[in-house]
C-alpha cells in the first residue's frame, strides 16, 4: 500500500482538515504528523489544545491510520523517516511563511520519486480565524492557568510584559509583529506591585492592599486571555500568604512571585536598600505553607532571590535557590540591579550545575542591553519586561499635557494621539 503523509497543527479541526484527510486516505495508508506545541510556538501563538489532546482528536478521524509527532515546522525529519509516496497539503501554503517549507518538501520527495498533492484550499475556513473567535469568547481560569506551563515547555524563552490596567493588558494581548518570517508576541502579563502602586499614585512600599490589587487584576483578566504572573512582594505573613495564593489560583492566575525580604518593602532597584533578607528557614516555611494550600498542580510559585541585590553574592544566592526549590518552589526569579548581565550569567552557570529542573525567570530592567537569545542560551526560561509600558506612558502623557498648556488648545497634540474613532473601536460595545 502507498504511504501518504499529512502534516497539520490540528488545533481547531474544521471541514478543510477533513477534506485533506479524505484526499489522503484515497491515496493509501495515511500518516498524520501533528505539530507539537514546540513546533507551533516557532511561528505562531501556542495552540488552544495541547499536543496530547490534538493527537487524540486526529486519531479518531476516519481515514487516519497513524499519528506521529512533527517536532518542527520543517517536514524533513518526518519525511526521511516515513519516506511517503505522497504528501497532501492544501494550496494555502503556496504563499507566505510556509512557501519555503513547501519548496523543501518538493525537493525531498524528488529523492525517491514522491509526489505532492494539493487539494484546493477550503474557502472561508481558517484555524486562525477560529482562534480569533475563541479570543472574543474569552477564557476560563483553568485553561489560562495551565497555558503558562505549556509555554515554558514549548518555547525557548517565554516573554512577559507588565500591565497595570485594562488598556495596558489589551496592548499586551494584541501587540504582535512578523520577525524573520515568524509570528512574535508577548506570552503573558506581569502584574507588578511597582506599576500598580504608581498607577494609583502611591509609593512602592506595599501600601496598596491586596483587595485593591485584586481590582486591578480583575480589569486585566477582562482584557487578556494570556497567562498572568502576579508580583506579591514578600507575600506578608505565611498565614496570610496562604489566602493570597488560594485567591489567585481560584481566579486563574498562573503564577505568583514572592521575594525573600522582610520589613517595610523598598523597591529592589533603589541604590540604598535599607531592607533585610528573610532567613532561609522562615522563607522556606512560607513556601511550604503556600504549596500545601493549593487545590491544583497547575499554579506555580516562584521564589525571588534578592541576594545579588543586597550584595550578599552568588554563593548565598545559589544556596537560597536550592533551599527554596527543596521547600517546594516551582521556579526561581534571580534579581540583579547591575547594568551588566554578567552577574546573571554567572549565577545561571552555577545554578545549571545543580541539575535542578525548574524554570528560572529574570527581570532585565537595569541590564536592558541583553538579548533574549543570550538569556535563553544561559538557561533562562522566562524574561519579564516589568515596567516599560507604564514608564513609556508617563512621558507621552506629560508631553501631551505640556503641549496643550503651551498652545492653549488641543489641536497640536493630535499628531501623537490615537484618533477618537480608533479609541472607541479598541473595545467594541458588543463582543
Amino acid at each position: 500500500m502507498k504511504k501518504v503523509y499529512v502534516g497539520m497543527s490540528a488545533d481547531m479541526i474544521h471541514p478543510g482538515h477533513l477534506n485533506i484527510i479524505k484526499t489522503a486516505a484515497a491515496l493509501g495508508k495515511t500518516i498524520v504528523g501533528v505539530l507539537t506545541d514546540e513546533a507551533i510556538a516557532e511561528y505562531k501563538r501556542l495552540p488552544y489544545f495541547s499536543y496530547k489532546q490534538r493527537k487524540l482528536i486526529v486519531e479518531s478521524i476516519k481515514g487516519v491510520d497513524e499519528v506521529i509527532p512533527q517536532k518542527t515546522l520543517d517536514y524533513e525529519e518526518n519525511l526521511r523517516k516515513v519516506k511517503p509516496d505522497f504528501v497532501v497539503h492544501g494550496t494555502d501554503w503556496k504563499k507566505g511563511v510556509q512557501s519555503i517549507t513547501r519548496k523543501k518538501v518538493i525537493d525531498i520527495l524528488k529523492e525517491w520519486g514522491g509526489e505532492l498533492i494539493e487539494p484546493e484550499y477550503t474557502d472561508n475556513i481558517s484555524s486562525t480565524a477560529l482562534i480569533k473567535a475563541e479570543r472574543k469568547i474569552g477564557i476560563t481560569p483553568a485553561i489560562r492557568m495551565k497555558r503558562f506551563k505549556r509555554l515554558i515547555d514549548a518555547k525557548k524563552i517565554v516573554k512577559i510584559i507588565e500591565a497595570h490596567n485594562g488598556i495596558s493588558a489589551l496592548i499586551a494581548e494584541k501587540t504582535s509583529i512578523r520577525k524573520n518570517n515568524k509570528h512574535c508576541e508577548f506570552d503573558g502579563v506581569w502584574l507588578s506591585s511597582l506599576t500598580d502602586s504608581t498607577a494609583k499614585g502611591k509609593p512602592d512600599i506595599e501600601c496598596v492592599d491586596f483587595s485593591s490589587r485584586i481590582e486591578t487584576l480583575s480589569a486585566i483578566l477582562e482584557s487578556t486571555t494570556k497567562p498572568i504572573v502576579f508580583d506579591a512582594d514578600s507575600g506578608g505573613l505565611p498565614e496570610h500568604f496562604v489566602f493570597i495564593v488560594r485567591t489567585l489560583e481560584r481566579l486563574g492566575v498562573s503564577a505568583v512571585v514572592i521575594e525573600d525580604k522582610i520589613g517595610l518593602k523598598r523597591n529592589s532597584l533603589l541604590e540604598k536598600q535599607g531592607q533585610s533578607q528573610d532567613s532561609i528557614e522562615n522563607f522556606c516555611y512560607k513556601i511550604k505553607m503556600a504549596k500545601n494550600s493549593l487545590v491544583t498542580d497547575d499554579f506555580i510559585i516562584f521564589a525571588r532571590v534578592e541576594s545579588l541585590i543586597l550584595g550578599k553574592g552568588e554563593e548565598d544566592a545559589i544556596k537560597r535557590a536550592k533551599a527554596y526549590v527543596e521547600a517546594g518552589a516551582n521556579g526561581i526569579l534571580i534579581h540583579s540591579k547591575s547594568t551588566s548581565p554578567e552577574e546573571i550569567f554567572s549565577f545561571m552557570n552555577a545554578f545549571n550545575k545543580l541539575k535542578i529542573n525548574v524554570p528560572v525567570m529574570v527581570v532585565p530592567s537595569t541590564y536592558n542591553n541583553v538579548y533574549e537569545d543570550q538569556l535563553a542560551d544561559a538557561g533562562v526560561n522566562i524574561v519579564i519586561y516589568a515596567n516599560q509600558l507604564l514608564r513609556s506612558a508617563y512621558p507621552a502623557m506629560e508631553k501631551c499635557a505640556k503641549t496643550i498648556l503651551e498652545n492653549g488648545r488641543a489641536k497640536e497634540v493630535e499628531g501623537f494621539c490615537i484618533k477618537i474613532k480608533e479609541i472607541l473601536n479598541i473595545i467594541p460595545e458588543r463582543f
